[in-house]
């Protein structure tokens, strides 16, 4: 259930000054209006926000953890919702915001309505309500959907974040009263798939933490993506240098490199030296284009003189690609690290040829400004000191 944005507000404005009366003033209701809100965020949160004393409302250890995560939720929302309408700060509601998310996302009202598990008339005027403040459309409609205006654009976005923040600040008030809600959502890109997050993970559930996990895997633009809009709380893999855009914060863990496999019985797994030039008369498999394997990829073969080879097959899948080399003649292109596992079991080679300039950085990727929640802090060190143990191996 999500929180009651007028709500929030009133709770900020009695955690600034203390005082029921003041807080009415600020936010043009009335006292009692004040008392309710409180009340009712007090009863959502199950824990006293506030004491009350003859010198005002001090708040609570609770009430400094929820008042802190609300005024960066409000941080990020506000400036947008003055961008659309001035007066969306006092009218626009939770409800709303989710419909317009929805809407956004699906880019269809029915769709957003079944994503909401709403009516569709539910959602539709739900975002009609913020078109009527807003003076303006915030979708355009087209023959291929619905789709967001900039503004609009604008405005999902920071809502999201904001509702992310929000989001965070349950499960720090759980932890004050030593329990969990939420979960931690982890973009995972091939590598960190295969060596970092297992150990992570496993470390994590040995410290008693029982909240829930989600891996998502994707390409690294799609991951960024949901990193950026508050899906996910943090992007593990390759790094790009520079970094892809200024609201994101790299973190390098530690560096892998690139090696050149194929199958046991492949021609060239017996070689003792192998040039580039023969390494292009076969088949690969290799990282689509954009990536950083990729480049290593065609950089080798440009260096070589030769052309590069274009017979590919283009996948991150490292299962693929073994089961490929098994029973092909292909090579593979594949990141070192991501390749010590099957190496290690004899069903992959790494061929002898040596990869100048291919070190690359892995580690984390989070938003600028991110503030974990004690779980989400808790697994952000377990991945570095996964990262370290691996790097050390």
């Amino acid at each position: 259930m999500p929180y009651n944005l007028r709500h929030l507000r009133v709770f900020l404005a009695v955690a600034d000054t203390r005082s029921v009366t003041r807080a009415a003033e600020m936010c043009f209701v009335s006292q009692p209006a004040v008392t309710q809100a409180l009340g009712k965020i007090e009863a959502m949160t199950g824990l006293s926000l506030f004491s009350r004393t003859p010198q005002g409302l001090y708040a609570t250890e609770a009430g400094d953890i929820l008042a802190r995560r609300v005024r960066r939720a409000l941080a990020l929302l506000d400036p947008a919702l003055e961008d659309v309408s001035p007066r969306l700060k006092v009218t626009a509601t939770s409800a709303q915001l989710l419909a317009l998310i929805a809407v956004r996302e699906t880019e269809n009202f029915t769709l957003a309505a079944r994503k909401l598990s709403l009516a569709q008339p539910t959602v539709h005027r739900a975002v009609s309500q913020l078109e009527s403040e807003a003076v303006r459309p915030l979708f355009e409609r087209t023959s291929f959907g619905i789709v967001a205006t900039r503004v609009c654009e604008t405005l999902a976005r920071a809502a999201r974040l904001a509702f992310a923040e929000l989001e965070q600040a349950g499960m720090d008030l759980a932890e004050t009263m030593a329990r969990e809600t939420g979960r931690i959502v982890v973009g995972a890109m091939p590598l960190s798939r295969a060596c970092i997050l297992p150990e992570a993970i496993t470390r994590f559930r040995a410290s008693g933490r029982s909240i829930p996990i989600e891996v998502q895997e994707g390409h690294y633009d799609d991951l960024l993506a949901a990193l950026r809009r508050g899906e996910t709380d943090v992007l593990i893999g390759a790094l790009r240098e520079p970094a892809p855009i200024g609201d994101v914060v790299q973190e390098t863990l530690f560096h892998d490199s690139v090696v050149i496999v194929a199958g046991r019985d492949h021609p060239l797994a017996a070689a003792s030296a192998i040039t580039a030039e023969a390494m292009a008369a076969f088949p690969f498999i290799v990282a689509p284009q954009g990536t950083p394997i990729r480049m290593h990829f065609d950089r080798i073969f440009e260096q070589a003189g030769c052309a590069v080879p274009t017979r590919l097959i283009e996948t991150r899948s490292v299962i693929l690609m073994r089961e490929l080399l098994a029973e092909s003649d292909h090579l593979g292109c594949v990141s070192k690290r991501q390749a010590e596992a099957e190496i290690a079991r004899g069903l992959m080679v790494a061929l002898p040829f040596v990869l100048k300039n291919t070190e690359r950085p892995i580690g984390l990727t989070l938003r600028r400004n991110f503030m974990p929640s004690a779980a989400q802090a808790l697994f952000l060190d377990l991945l570095r000191q996964a990262a370290r143990a691996s790097a050390a191996d």
